[in-house]
């Protein structure tokens, strides 16, 4: 069986809460959406997720790994900890998305292995 690809997804904002932004890195590239309105930090890693899961339908992949190191955001999407407030409707929207598919695999890596947090915060040492 072949490996799965990766694709790494981060989000923030600044400050927080204040204007969004996030990354993620599929197959070698870095897809970076900024000014996606006002929202925390929490809100951002799941847009970051969400789109993750919108490039690997776009890559056409069928086995592949979404990483990231929001570890609440991780454990939301897993299943294994219980979503409250406003990131419940961000969980519906990535069910929805994942519909039909399975449940997508998502792990939570450290912050220094998170390429799209590496790709967001090179937007700030500029």
């Amino acid at each position: 069986m072949p490996s799965a690809l990766k694709i790494f997804f981060d989000g923030g904002c600044r400050p927080n809460p204040g204007a969004m932004e996030i990354a993620v890195v599929a197959a070698g590239q870095a897809h970076i959406l900024r000014d996606l309105g006002h929202g925390n930090s929490m809100d951002a890693e799941w847009l970051a997720l969400i789109h993750a899961l919108r490039i690997a339908h776009a890559l056409g992949a069928s086995h592949f790994v979404l990483m990231g190191d929001a570890a609440a955001v991780v454990a939301q999407a897993n299943g294994t900890v219980k979503c409250r407030g406003p990131s419940r409707q961000h969980l519906q929207a990535f069910r929805a998305l994942a519909s039909g598919a399975g449940t997508p695999r998502i792990r939570h890596i450290k912050r220094t292995q998170n390429l799209a947090g590496i790709a967001l915060a090179g937007l700030h040492s500029r």
